[in-house]
């Protein structure tokens, strides 16, 4: 039930655009949202039931609304991702300032010195970055240091020390890394050339580099200069060479933002891919846990203004999987084909990737974490009432109707138990009946969990369609288990779920983590099946070869066995390998039965 002021407070609220916050009954601030039309989104929270249980228990906390109204949606998301950062509310995504990332600073000074930091100071310096990738920074400085000898030193250059001659030459003017503008052996506009240079390659523009440089050796090969013209060739070379692997596409594509965005049941991943000069120059992923059950629309609108503020990007168009209204300023592009729809299936396949690589670092370094989002993900794929911790598994197996027997497999906490797996020889059914099979080995297994005390599992699953679904139920009934222990069946052919009592299948997603889990089950439960039906085969037609043998009976089989360990070996052993293992009379007479011709 909502507070009385509540009512009162929705009423007086604009239908413009703005920024709305919930309080609680302490002041905080429980909530930050935008909105389009304020009314209309804040009245949306009170006016019917929710299914998520965080909102409805958010709904019940306010106690107070606070709004500001702005000129138009996109002020309106860019002061909502201002106000989260700020306040950080419980019940908002959290979106942090991380300022631990490496810059590439152009300090302001005479002679400006090009290096490394993670301390951005307001002094004029430029700052290029943030890089999230600390290799990518330093293979940047090692080929900026390869083209353009920098200073490195600390000096005060002013043109009144350098005239009065306050510093001397220092080792790195000897090697090659510095110009020595300390004791004027290069120009200042020299030396300004080169850091104009050095901007236009951080911001993945090459081209006036590649024309200096082959102007410069042209000029030192018509002056007969050959040293000095392949010390320039040897720069072209490096230039080149990184130029080459950084990801080209169309030259024509420029300062553009790509973004794609993929949720799960818990957190968004949201790929940012920044294109300057036909050159992707940067990537960066994204990872924002949902509190509220945010869609993908949500998710991407506010990191797509959080991004750009972090990594200060002023690419006026963007690349999307789908519309967001982001302002006038920004021309907003959704690809259907061609160059462009290639960079945003590019920057969705760099998500998926960040996500497979959190999971796999999840299930090493917290694989409780990765269990219980995988099972409250089960849980919701497959409409169940218990997180399905303990899944057993059947499958049926024979062949030709001959030696028919059925599997049980069994996962806990989504991984094998591969102690608690039950083989079962079918009794009660004559031929290949996979329906009355299943029937018999389904009431097998929970009558003898029951009997003995054991713990029954929170979800089985039947390996086949509604036939088979039916027959396990039937045994289900008899026990008195039916709706105790959640059960489906899954068809092979189009992977269809099938639930009691329900002719619709479900179809989950071929990429979802719950249906990959009921696959290694039930392929897990089909190759234990096969393996178990395989040897009985097997044991039984070596038993029939040995049965008309005289003198063989159930020791001299197993001991034929223990040592050649197939009838095919038996069969091609000499007479005294034979007689060896069996003794003279006993070998000579298994040789002679099993060669009649000689």
């Amino acid at each position: 039930m909502e507070h009385p002021a509540i009512s009162v407070q929705i009423k007086t609220l604009p239908s413009g655009p703005g920024v709305y916050q919930y309080f609680d009954e302490n002041g905080r601030i429980l909530y930050i949202g935008k909105a389009k039309n304020l009314k209309r989104r804040v009245n949306s929270y009170f006016n019917k039931t929710h299914d998520n249980n965080r909102i409805r228990i958010l709904v019940k906390k306010i106690v107070r609304i606070e709004h500001v109204v702005v000129e138009t949606e996109m002020d309106a998301l860019l002061l909502e991702n201002n106000l989260i950062k700020k306040y950080q509310p419980r019940y908002n995504i959290l979106l942090k300032d991380d300022k631990s990332y490496p810059w590439i600073c152009i300090k302001k000074e005479r002679f400006p010195r090009v290096f490394v930091t993670r301390n951005v100071i307001k002094d004029g310096s430029e700052y290029y970055g943030p890089y999230t990738n600390k290799h990518t920074v330093r293979i940047l400085l090692e080929l900026i240091k390869g083209l353009y000898p920098l200073r490195s030193c600390n000096f005060d250059l002013s043109e009144e020390k350098i005239e009065a001659k306050k510093y001397k030459l220092c080792l790195d003017y000897h090697i090659g890394n510095c110009l020595a503008p300390c004791e004027a052996k290069v120009e200042h506009e020299e030396y300004e050339e080169n850091i104009k240079a050095i901007r236009s390659i951080l911001r993945g523009n090459f081209k006036d580099s590649f024309e200096r440089f082959k102007i410069q050796m042209l000029e030192h090969s018509r002056k007969m200069e050959f040293e000095e013209a392949q010390k320039i060739k040897e720069k072209l070379e490096i230039l080149s060479t990184y130029q080459s692997k950084s990801t080209i596409v169309n030259p024509k594509i420029s300062n553009v933002d790509v973004f794609s965005v993929l949720t799960d049941e818990s957190y968004g991943y949201v790929n940012f891919l920044q294109v300057a000069y036909g050159a992707i120059i940067r990537s960066h992923t994204l990872e924002i846990k949902k509190k509220l059950d945010e869609t993908e629309k949500e998710i991407l609108s506010l990191a797509i203004i959080e991004i750009r503020q972090r990594f200060q990007s002023q690419s006026p168009e963007v690349y999307l999987p789908f519309s967001i209204d982001l302002g006038e300023k920004i021309k907003v592009t959704v690809p259907q084909v061609g160059d462009k729809k290639q960079l945003v299936d590019l920057s969705l396949r760099n998500a998926k990737y960040f996500r497979m690589d959190r999971f796999k670092q999840m299930q090493i370094v917290d694989p409780d974490r990765h269990t219980n989002r995988l099972m409250k993900q089960m849980k919701a794929d497959l409409r169940l009432s218990a997180e399905p911790r303990h899944i057993e598994c059947f499958d049926n197996s024979n062949l030709q109707g001959s030696n028919p027997v059925a599997a049980c497999v069994v996962f806990k906490n989504g991984k094998p138990s591969k102690k608690e797996y039950r083989h079962f020889n079918i009794k009660t059914v004559e031929g290949p009946d996979d329906f009355a099979s299943m029937e018999e080995v389904v009431f097998r297994r929970y009558k003898r969990l029951q009997e003995e005390g054991e713990s029954l599992p929170q979800l089985i699953i039947i390996d086949g369609g509604k036939g088979q679904l039916s027959s396990a139920l039937k045994s289900l009934d008899v026990l008195g288990l039916r709706g105790k222990i959640a059960i489906v069946g899954i068809a092979k052919r189009l992977e269809e779920i099938y639930f009691p009592e329900d002719p619709i299948p479900l179809y989950l997603d071929k990429k979802s983590e719950s249906l990959k889990v009921i696959q290694f089950l039930r392929n897990e439960a089909h190759r234990f099946g096969i393996t178990f039906h395989r040897n009985k085969r097997s044991k039984g037609a070596i038993q029939s070869k040995l049965d008309g043998i005289p003198g063989v009976g159930p020791k001299t089989k197993e001991l034929l066995m223990g040592h050649f360990k197939s009838f095919k070996r038996i069969q091609a052993s000499s007479k005294q390998e034979l007689i060896a293992v069996l003794g003279t009379q006993k070998g000579a007479s298994v040789y002679a039965s099993l060669h009649p011709k000689e």
